[in-house]
């Protein structure tokens, strides 16, 4: 199946275009489209071309290549030039004269959940790392792409569109961080603060598009407010209702947010829906309009290091829940909730004494999940949270709430925009430029060091505390299972725990405990049931093998940890919060607490 309606030739492309692309959807239904890239005039020699082995916004290297299949190259007559795969993603033809170079290949587009290519009969999400070749000497060059797509279709992206169907942008760059949806949609489109925004939606799911789109317009108000402006004339939320892909990914002007499509209806799915945009649309700033050193300029061919990722991502974490606030879209319960989930998650994490959110940021690019995640490191989203909650008190209390987190990033956004960047000193210089003080002791402690929070004394200041337990406590084994085959299989094994040191590790099939059957389906009743204080005999299958390990377990409290506002919050902790959550004390009546 072809399709070529509703688009212009190649050769009718803007002059001002120096490289030209083109999509022509060729079997959608098996994922399959023809790209064709057009270089401009060559000198005769050697010509390289190449794709990214990463995309913007996932800092891990990717096997992007691997869906580029039957590549040719073609001059500008039209013959067959050689050409030489010269590594994983990196291609090359030398050139007996001048000429023009016309790349075609055959892409395959089957990873939706990457949020790197994905083409069926319904739509096409095309992010450029993933799609179109580059020469790293044409990198700065005017770019434009022009697709061939069923008639009923529409193509959208943050792209200025000249005509349907087409786009162009004012150099490579701005391509990679424009991603392209095209296909059969519903959009919406509102305007606020003197700027136009589209909501595209793709995915038959129980979302409220009226919801949404009245929703993120106070959600949009809201970024102006913190950095004094905006970084954009026009912003494009791309909304995939999924059949279990899900996650999202920021853009120079839009965004990309996916979602089980039956994971929008009830309270808390929509809230995690908001919370996805939310972050994303702070990455228009934090990340798209200023970011650290060693991320610019982008190598799209190797890894970026710099030990500011935490920053980058864990404080867009970190103001997430507190734009929902400040717009309305929240109440401070559930603001209260979140950071009672990261405080307990925190608080279980080994990693975090062993490596600081420095660390983690360099090592990011090598940040795999399983033991290494939950054990030996930590997360630059989770723990950078955490660190940019910590730096945002510790600006409040020196400055006696006179001086905020917030203030920071506005100073970065004026002061380290793009093509800048900023280092570790940048953000200390920072620091005391917004409030007078010098942060260089509580930097070595706390981001290059590895960090243990005093969650109590935080809550303190802000005139919170743990609410009481209303649970009784229970055994804490230190161990994760899932079930595989009938049986319960060991996913996670903590640190230091009683799993841990009783001997068990991760694979081991668990069968009984203390000598009667363990189905997956029991397990947390299982635990419950189980006496304090006395030891557990774990029966486990080890490479089929069968063994008994005796436990001796820990305890856990069986409630999730809750938080709420002291009753004789002073007027300091009050000045504190209201600094720290952006709005007023919200909590004046007792109903409230």
């Amino acid at each position: 199946m072809r399709f070529v309606l509703g688009t212009l030739a190649l050769a009718t492309l803007s002059a001002q275009a120096q490289v030209q692309y083109g999509v022509e959807l060729t079997q959608p239904q098996h994922h399959l489209a023809t790209i064709t890239a057009e270089f401009p005039r060559q000198q005769a020699g050697n010509f390289e071309f190449q794709l990214p082995d990463w995309r913007t916004g996932r800092y891990q290297l990717l096997p992007l290549a691997d869906g580029i299949r039957r590549l040719e190259v073609t001059d500008a007559d039209g013959h067959p030039l050689p050409v030489i795969k010269v590594n994983r993603s990196r291609w090359a033809v030398t050139l007996t004269e001048a000429t023009k170079v016309s790349v075609r290949y055959q892409l395959y587009a089957n990873e939706l959940g990457d949020r790197t290519r994905h083409i069926d009969d319904s739509h096409a999400y095309l992010d450029a790392s993933a799609t179109f070749v580059y020469s790293p000497e044409l990198r700065d060059q005017p770019v434009s792409v022009s697709l061939s797509v069923p008639g009923s279709w529409r193509s959208v992206s943050g792209m200025v569109s000249p005509e349907p169907h087409r786009f162009t942008a004012d150099n490579y760059d701005v391509l990679v961080d424009s991603p392209i949806e095209t296909g059969e949609h519903s959009s919406q489109s509102f305007r606020q603060d003197g700027r136009d925004y589209e909501v595209v939606f793709w995915g038959e799911g129980n979302y409220d598009q009226q919801q949404i789109i009245e929703d993120l317009q106070k959600l949009v108000a809201e970024g102006g407010k913190l950095w004094g402006g905006y970084p954009f004339e026009r912003y494009v939320f791309m909304v995939h209702a999924t059949s279990g892909a899900s996650g999202a990914t920021e853009h120079l002007n839009s965004t990309v947010i996916q979602r089980p499509r039956y994971r929008f209806h009830k309270r808390k799915d929509y809230v995690g829906f908001l919370s996805l945009a939310s972050h994303e649309f702070i990455h228009t700033w934090n990340v798209k309009a200023y970011r650290p050193q060693g991320l610019v300029p982008y190598d799209y061919q190797s890894e970026n290091y710099t030990r500011l990722l935490w920053l980058a991502e864990g404080s867009t974490s970190y103001f997430q829940k507190q734009l929902l606030l400040s717009a309305g879209l929240i109440s401070p319960q559930e603001f209260l909730e979140d950071l009672a989930k990261r405080i307990e998650r925190s608080e279980t994490k080994p990693g975090a004494q062993v490596q600081s959110v420095a660390q983690a940021s360099v090592d990011n690019w090598i940040a795999t999940g399983g033991d290494y995640a939950r054990n030996h490191s930590v997360n630059i989203y989770s723990e950078g949270y955490l660190a940019s909650l910590s730096l945002d008190l510790e600006m409040i209390r020196r400055s006696d709430a006179k001086h905020h987190y917030r203030q920071l990033h506005r100073y970065l956004y004026e002061h380290h925009r793009l093509p800048k960047s900023f280092s570790e000193q940048d953000v200390l210089a920072g620091l005391k430029a917004v409030t007078g003080s010098d942060f260089s002791d509580w930097w070595q402690q706390t981001i290059d060091s590895p960090f243990q929070p005093d969650f109590d004394a935080m809550l303190t200041q802000l005139g919170l505390e743990r609410a009481p337990q209303e649970k009784p406590e229970q055994v804490d084994l230190g161990l994760e299972i899932t079930e595989e085959k009938g049986l319960a299989k060991v996913t996670h094994v903590r640190r230091e725990g009683a799993a841990w040191q009783g001997g068990v590790t991760t694979g081991d099939q668990l069968v009984a405990i203390n000598g009667m059957r363990l189905l997956p389906s029991q397990w947390q009743d299982r635990l419950s049931e189980l006496p304090l204080d006395t030891p557990v005999t774990l029966t486990l299958f080890r490479r089929d093998r069968l063994m008994e390990l005796a436990i001796k377990p820990g305890t856990q409290q069986a409630g999730k940890l809750k938080l709420q506002p002291m009753i004789d919050a002073s007027e300091a902790q009050r000045r504190a919060f209201e600094a720290w959550a952006g709005v007023k004390w919200p909590f004046d009546s007792k109903e409230e607490q």
